[in-house]
């Protein structure tokens, strides 16, 4: 039941964050820290949060695969908490 409510409440934590609330500060990805390249995923985050708040011209620039990757996320995450509400329903019975 916590998981569920964690997935509920968690798209309303990215949406009041401002959009460039990731732009700023150090990478984390282990290819730019250390062979100081960029890999597939560098800048996800940041686009992410970009389309969350549908600027999609940032969210372009940030990583072009964020606009295959965010509604497979999309489509994920729903399911996920179609199957923890089914959960809780056959719990309850």
């Amino acid at each position: 039941m916590i998981y569920l409510i964690v997935l509920i409440i968690l798209p309303f934590v990215f949406f009041i964050l401002p959009a460039d609330y990731f732009d700023q500060g150090s990478s984390v990805c282990p290819s730019k820290m250390l062979l100081n390249t960029e890999c597939l995923g560098c800048g996800m985050t940041r686009a992410t949060q970009h389309m969350i708040h549908l600027e999609l011209r940032d969210a372009w620039s940030h990583n072009k695969l964020s606009f295959l990757v965010v509604p497979l996320i999309v489509y994920f995450y729903i399911r996920e908490i179609t199957i923890q509400v089914k959960l809780v329903r056959e719990a309850k019975n």
